[in-house]
């Protein structure tokens, strides 16, 4: 399990990624889905956890591969969406720029993907993976109904 130090995450960086944690105790507004999209088990685990998240990068704790996935899943969708997120209150109630923050994050992002893209398809969410052949045209059915797959001959 990784710390901050060995990810070379700054100072700055870990702060962003605890005020991301912080926001889902206030302006935030997430749903079920969205905090199981991030990891959680729902708004309730969000809360907890996200918590105890926030005070090991506090305490410059080491975190599991997951714990940084979410993390970091929830500084981003914090920031950026007006519609759970904290959006247009962002710098209002962080005190931090979009753009320090974006810089910032786009950094964390950069020392962060090595540890978190592997969860992808394996603990965080799934990817469909489109059926090999199909039908003529190169277009075949997807599991999901209404959806087309395309695949390149």
């Amino acid at each position: 399990m990784p710390t901050a130090e060995q990810l070379a995450l700054t100072d700055e960086e870990s702060r962003l990624l605890q005020q991301g944690l912080m926001e889902w105790c206030g302006p935030a507004r997430c749903t079920e889905e969205f905090a199981v999209a991030m990891g959680f088990d729902g708004i309730r685990d969000l809360s907890l956890r996200g918590m105890s998240i926030r005070g090991a990068l506090a305490r410059e704790e080491a975190l599991d591969p997951m714990d940084w996935a979410r993390a970091l899943l929830a500084t981003e969708l914090a920031f950026a969406s007006e519609v759970v997120g904290s959006g247009y209150e962002w710098s209002t109630t962080t005190g931090w720029s979009d753009d320090t923050t974006l810089r910032v994050l786009r950094s964390a992002q950069l020392k962060l993907i090595r540890t978190v893209a592997p969860l992808v398809g394996r603990g965080l969410g799934t990817r469909h993976t489109p059926p090999r052949g199909g039908a003529a045209g190169g277009r075949s059915a997807s599991a999901l109904p209404g959806v087309v797959t395309f695949v390149a001959r």
